[in-house]
C-alpha cells in the first residue's frame, strides 16, 4: 500500500513516505518455475514468465537486492531454456540483484540450464540434478504401410525437404545430419554450463557432460551446485531468521491439466516431455 502511495506522489515528496513501516517483516521474492519448459500455455516459457521475473527483480531491487528462483523442472525446450537464462542474466545486470537458484525435487536438462543463470545454485541432497545432454527420436512406419497395402506419394522441391520422414526408409545422410545437430546443441549447453560454473567444474567434464543425472549430494561434489539448502534456510542465512519468502508465479488460468487434477497434470507433462524428444530429429 505504501509503495502504491509513493508512486503517486511527486518525486520531491516521496522521501517523506517510507517504502515500508519499520515493523514490516523482511521479505525476499521467490519466483517459482515449475513444470515442463515448452511454448504451450501453462508451461515454463519466456512469454509467460517475463512479467513474473520483472516483478521479482523489481521487488528485489527495492529490498534486499536478492532474488530466489525455486526450480522444479525436468527440462524441455532448449530455445525457451536459453531465452529465460539470458533474460535472467540481463535483468540481474540491470538491477544489480543477486540471484540464487534453489532446485527442489528436480532441476535437470533445461531446468538445470535455467539454474545456471543464477549466481549460486542450491539443492537438496536428494534432488535430481544435471542431465546435461540432448535427446532426439522418432518412429519409422515403412513396414507398416507395406503390410496394410498403402502406397505413399510425395512430391518435394529440395533434396532434403523429406528429411527424417517416418514413412520412408532412413537415409545414412539423415542419420549423420541428426547426430551433428544434436552434437551442436550439446556443445552449446556445455558452453553455457562452463561459462556459468567456471572453475567449480574443472576436471569433471566426463562425469557431468554425458547426459546423466544425479543426486544433489553428488552434484555438489562435482561442482554443479554450490551448497545444499532450501528456500527458507537460504533466506534466513541471507536476510536474518525473521525474513520470509514472498512467492511469485504467473496467474493461473484454466487448463486441461487443472481440470483433470494432479494425475492429469502429470500425464500432460509426460506427454509434453516426450513430444519435445520426438520434435528433435531421429
Amino acid at each position: 500500500m505504501l509503495d502504491a502511495l509513493r508512486t503517486k506522489l511527486p518525486e520531491s515528496w516521496r522521501r517523506f513516505v517510507p517504502a515500508k513501516m519499520p515493523w514490516s517483516p523482511i521479505t525476499i521474492p521467490v519466483v517459482r518455475l515449475s513444470g515442463v519448459i515448452a511454448t504451450r500455455e501453462g508451461a515454463i516459457n519466456l512469454d509467460r514468465f517475463a512479467p513474473v521475473l520483472d516483478q521479482g527483480f523489481a521487488r528485489a531491487k527495492q529490498g534486499q537486492k536478492l532474488l530466489l528462483l525455486a526450480i522444479e523442472s525436468p527440462g524441455g525446450s532448449p530455445v525457451q531454456s536459453d531465452l529465460i537464462g539470458a533474460y535472467i542474466r540481463r535483468k540481474a545486470a540491470e538491477t544489480d540483484v543477486r540471484v540464487i537458484a534453489v532446485i527442489g525435487d528436480v532441476g535437470a536438462s533445461g531446468g538445470y540450464w535455467i539454474a545456471c543463470a543464477a549466481d549460486r545454485i542450491f539443492a537438496n541432497r536428494m534432488s535430481i540434478v544435471g542431465s546435461i545432454g540432448v535427446i532426439g527420436g522418432g518412429f519409422g512406419a515403412v513396414d507398416l504401410l507395406r503390410r496394410v497395402g498403402l502406397e505413399r506419394r510425395v512430391v518435394t522441391a529440395g533434396a532434403n525437404k523429406l528429411r527424417n520422414d517416418p514413412f520412408s526408409p532412413e537415409r545414412p545422410d539423415d542419420a549423420t545430419f541428426n547426430r551433428d545437430l544434436l552434437d551442436d546443441i550439446h556443445a552449446q549447453f556445455k558452453g553455457w554450463v562452463r561459462e556459468r560454473r567456471g572453475t567449480a567444474i574443472e576436471g569433471h567434464d566426463e562425469a557431468i557432460f554425458d547426459g546423466s543425472y544425479m543426486l544433489g549430494s553428488k552434484a555438489l561434489s562435482l561442482g554443479l551446485i554450490d551448497a545444499l539448502g532450501d528456500v527458507r534456510s537460504i533466506i534466513h542465512a541471507e536476510a536474518g531468521k525473521d525474513a520470509k519468502p514472498a512467492f511469485i508465479g504467473p496467474r493461473r488460468k484454466f487448463s486441461l491439466a487443472r481440470l483433470l487434477g494432479g494425475a492429469g497434470s502429470a500425464m500432460l507433462n509426460s506427454i509434453e516431455a516426450e513430444t519435445w524428444r520426438s520434435a528433435l530429429p531421429k
